[in-house]
């Protein structure tokens, strides 16, 4: 499922009040629970979380359609977010097929390749800009990203 569909989903369920939203699209299931302080997206991939704050005001629920499948998902909006340094497609690896270059509790160290985003033909490593752990991967392999557009959380 596209961010910036899931961006759109975050502010409804903000919007609107409504303590949770469940939507499938295909095999993608995509839940946004409202808790007391957050927000937090679960979708089929180990990454994808985007937790967001939410006003502590409950309300009931209003479930979309679809079918799925779900992962867990960070629930907490500590750590440091690695943005996208330009527009073009985000690759979790060097090359398909390849071993991503990390994945979901890696340990990673400043000036380590965490991922290449294409632009222009041009395949651009991405580094870890802080030590830590990777929290959440919040853009399926193969996507377009937006210049500042959150790529990972370290913690």
């Amino acid at each position: 499922m596209d961010l910036r569909k899931l961006k759109k989903l975050i502010d409804l369920v903000e919007d609107s009040g409504i303590a949770e939203l469940e939507v499938t699209e295909g095999e993608e299931k995509v839940k946004i629970v409202r808790g007391g302080k957050e927000v937090v997206v679960v979708s089929p991939s180990a990454a994808p979380a985007i937790p967001v704050p939410a006003p502590a005001a409950g309300a009931p629920a209003a479930p979309a359609s679809s079918p799925a499948q779900t992962a867990e998902a960070p629930t907490s909006l500590e750590g440091h977010i690695v943005k996208s340094p330009m527009v073009g497609t985000f690759y979790r690896a060097g090359s398909p097929g390849a071993k991503p270059f990390v994945e979901v509790g890696d340990t990673v160290k400043v000036g380590q390749t965490i991922c290449v985003i294409e632009a222009m033909k041009l395949m651009n490593e991405i580094e870890a800009d802080k030590d830590g752990v990777i929290k959440a991967i919040m853009v399926e392999n193969a996507q377009p990203v937006e210049y500042g557009e959150p790529l990972m959380m370290i913690a």
